[in-house]
């Protein structure tokens, strides 16, 4: 004699809370998709582009040169000081600057455009939303991501990649500056420690990093400045979470990309 048999118990469906950072992380994906896609399409927004660039680089260009001088003194400082214990002090010059260009110069472009201009492009556009600006666009057959949002994403990758350039610069010659006039280093020694160790894959992964960093950094502004929420406080909290995710982001894909770099391209030789 079988058992009888009930309603079969529904299948316990996971919270929504947890669903949710999935949700967010899928629609910050479909949103750089959609900025690539809609980078090649016409029309493009040369003007809005030109007025972006120029903002952010105004903003960035002198926080840029100022944060960099002492970072590259201390990197100059402590790799001087660890190499003079390995009587090594011929090498400052090479180990310096490849840790400027290869790290610390992409992550200082980095910090700044998510900290200036991230958070601007995310005010911006959270004030539009509320406003239901983009609503109104959307009604006219404009598309907010190709009107606002990829020019400023183009912008920022732009001006990462021309302020990285610059901040290597600065931060060569003050490393230069810190390793032979307050440790008494041998100019030729710094330069041809420079020479054999630096290759030109070190610079091209710094600008690498540099522009994908900016792509990162204005595509998570411009995705938490489309979806504020709570009104103008909102707006506000956006730009504070854009900012902070912006950071750990970078932070991981730079530690990808540099175990990436390390294991692919091979170290030159002496």
């Amino acid at each position: 004699m079988s058992a009888p048999t009930g309603p079969v118990a529904p299948v316990p469906r996971p919270p929504l809370r947890v669903l949710n950072p999935l949700r967010e992380t899928g629609r910050l994906f479909a949103l750089g998709w959609t900025v690539v896609r809609l980078t090649f399409r016409r029309p493009f927004q040369l003007r809005e582009f030109i007025e972006q660039f120029w903002f952010i680089a105004s903003v960035t260009i002198l926080p840029a040169m100022l944060v960099t001088i002492p970072f590259g003194a201390v990197i100059a400082l402590q790799v001087g000081s660890l190499i003079q214990q390995f009587g090594a002090q011929s090498f400052t010059g090479g180990a310096s600057v490849l840790v400027l260009v290869q790290q610390a110069s992409p992550l200082i472009v980095s910090l700044l455009i998510s900290g200036v201009a991230g958070s601007a492009i995310c005010a911006d556009l959270g004030a539009r939303t509320i406003r239901e600006e983009l609503e109104a666009m959307e009604v006219m057959g404009v598309s907010p991501v190709q009107r606002l949002v990829v020019p400023r994403v183009l912008a920022v990758m732009s001006v990462g990649l021309l302020l990285n350039g610059l901040v290597s610069v600065v931060g060569t010659l003050g490393g230069y500056f810190f390793a032979v006039v307050v440790q008494h280093g041998t100019p030729g020694a710094y330069l041809a420690s420079f020479s054999a160790l630096a290759q030109l894959s070190d610079l091209l992964i710094g600008e690498l990093k540099a522009v994908l960093f900016g792509f990162i950094a204005g595509v998570v502004a411009a995705y938490r400045g489309l979806h504020p929420k709570g009104g103008p406080k909102g707006v506000g909290d956006a730009v504070n979470q854009s900012v902070v995710f912006t950071f750990l982001i970078l932070f991981f894909v730079n530690m990808v990309l540099t175990a990436l770099y390390l294991q692919l391209v091979p170290a030159k030789g002496l």
